[in-house]
């Protein structure tokens, strides 16, 4: 079932904590009134106010939300923090201020005390790295499910509550919006929650205040440097998650470089899991059998114990991802035998949108739509078809616009090198030029090792139809990018965009059976 339409998550019963509790316990100067005012709430877009909010206006990349806090005021809010460059405005719109120098620092904070989230009876996990986030979020999710556990899941993809399904828009959203999540939890008596952490979310203050359980890292490789500048400060910013303020104790997988970097820098307790046969890690993964639609493991810990399972994709990645997960309920007090007697003798019972999700039926070409949108993504998931694949293996590649130019080289190279044919389309243009995009990825492609067949052709509409007409029995098309997402940016405006009902539309079209 899809996720509802985007709605933010949050407690349906909070008493009013005292307007004038939260100055004085945040040191915030205050202009207006405060003495009867109560809080239940906190939202940074006005939109999102309902009656008894404090509205935070921050200043924004071309707009300070002052300038929105009339539809704040409107909406029912009781006060605004803000910083000394807003405070004119909320005066003008009659509100109390409350005034603070740098007031997204203190979001967490703000929206921890206001939720009680630091009494919430909620495990809390959390996953970053560069790949395979998403991934590892939904198979923890999906293993406590079947330790007869409520769950809750906030991702890339959606959030969920008990099986309540709902849309995101961040990979983590902003403070206000986690804290009310845990929030709603607590209230709905919510045994374990998942959210997966992108390296935005530590550095810019979106997960202050929340103290997981248990976090997991799955790896780190080029991506994101735009923000960061160099792999040194990215790993900086994934690190963050692995430190007392944050979590309580890590797993982290040693299978990429990083991970030993990463275990070092954390100051919590850390168990470590590798795939890789030598690396010395705490955990060891074992893939026992592969095939196109499953990939069977071994997990090896101390004293002997081995839980033996299997992830319904393809791919030893994937395997790697649910060993981490596993691992991870394990450190939270789960033993390995009550988790390899909820998951029995079958695959873990998960769906995972849009990660290595195959769209073909039997009997013609294999079709996958994948999220992956890296070098390390495609090396990764190329290789994990290849063995499956007596034909030719056909990528669909595409980078994303106003985002990290630096890697376009090596996406279109490594597609190029782990495949027999790659076509270059659109995805997020943005707004950029797509044609400029493009043109960075063909660089790559001509640059690879050995020479493949490549076509340049867009939209990627008619991409994904010429590459399945291209397709025979035997073959694999892999569309690497879109994932799960029902949307494109093209010139600052989502246009509706389903990668997985084109492919399978394109599958028809050319007189082959779709999932």
């Amino acid at each position: 079932m899809p996720p509802s339409p985007l709605t933010v998550l949050r407690p349906e019963h909070r008493a009013p904590r005292p307007l004038a509790e939260l100055a004085e316990a945040f040191g915030l100067a205050v202009h207006g009134d405060t003495a009867q005012a109560g809080v239940t709430g906190v939202a940074v877009a006005a939109s999102h106010v309902h009656p008894g909010d404090l509205y935070v206006a921050l200043q924004g990349a071309h707009t300070h939300g002052a300038a929105f806090v009339d539809e704040a005021h409107e909406r029912g809010a009781v006060a605004v923090l803000t910083d000394p460059a807003g405070l004119d405005r909320v005066r003008a719109a009659g509100l109390t201020a409350l005034v603070a120098e740098h007031p997204r620092a203190m979001l967490g904070a703000v929206s921890a005390w206001v939720y009680g989230t630091a009494d919430a009876a909620v495990t809390l996990f959390g996953v970053t790295g560069t790949n395979g986030k998403t991934s590892t979020a939904y198979l923890l999710d999906a293993v406590a499910r079947q330790l007869a556990l409520r769950t809750g899941l906030s991702t890339t993809a959606e959030r969920v509550i008990d099986g309540e399904r709902s849309a995101s828009r961040l990979t983590t959203p902003e403070a206000p919006e986690v804290h009310a999540m845990i929030a709603l939890l607590a209230e709905r008596g919510i045994d374990v929650a998942t959210l997966e952490v992108s390296a935005q979310a530590l550095t810019r203050h979106r997960v202050d205040g929340v103290l997981f359980d248990v976090t997991g890292f799955t790896n780190l490789s080029h991506d994101h440097l735009d923000d960061y500048g160099t792999m040194d400060a990215y790993l900086a910013a994934k690190a963050q998650l692995f430190t007392a303020e944050r979590t309580r104790q890590a797993v982290i997988s040693l299978d990429s470089a990083y991970g030993d970097r990463v275990a070092a820098l954390a100051d919590v307790p850390v168990t470590t899991i590798s795939s890789r046969p030598e690396v010395d890690a705490d955990w060891r993964l074992t893939i026992t059998a592969q095939e196109p639609d499953r990939t069977a493991f071994a997990l090896h810990g101390p004293e002997g114990a081995v839980l033996t399972s299997a992830v319904p994709v393809v791919g030893a990645h994937m395997a790697a991802n649910a060993g981490l997960a596993i691992v991870m309920l394990v450190r939270a007090g789960h033993s390995l035998a009550s988790i390899q007697a909820a998951l029995g003798d079958a695959p873990i019972d998960v769906y995972l949108p849009g990660r290595a999700e195959r769209v073909s039926g039997e009997g013609g070409p294999a079709v996958f739509v994948d999220f992956g949108h890296s070098a390390d993504a495609y090396a990764t998931t190329l290789a994990a078809l290849r063995p499956f694949t007596p034909g030719r293996l056909i990528v669909l590649c595409a980078a994303n616009g106003n985002r990290d130019a630096t890697k376009r080289f090596d996406m279109g190279r490594v597609a190029a090198e782990g495949s027999d044919v790659v076509i270059v389309t659109d995805h997020h243009p943005r707004l950029e030029d797509p044609a400029v995009i493009r043109a960075a990825l063909l660089e790559g492609v001509r640059a690879a090792s050995s020479p493949v067949e490549v076509h340049e052709v867009v939209p990627p509409e008619e991409a994904i139809r010429v590459a399945v007409a291209m397709a025979a029995p035997g073959d694999t098309v892999l569309w690497a990018g879109p994932g799960h997402l029902d949307y494109r940016d093209v010139g600052g405006v989502k246009v509706p965009f389903d990668a997985r009902a084109l492919a399978r539309e394109a599958l028809r079209e050319a007189g082959w059976p779709s999932s």
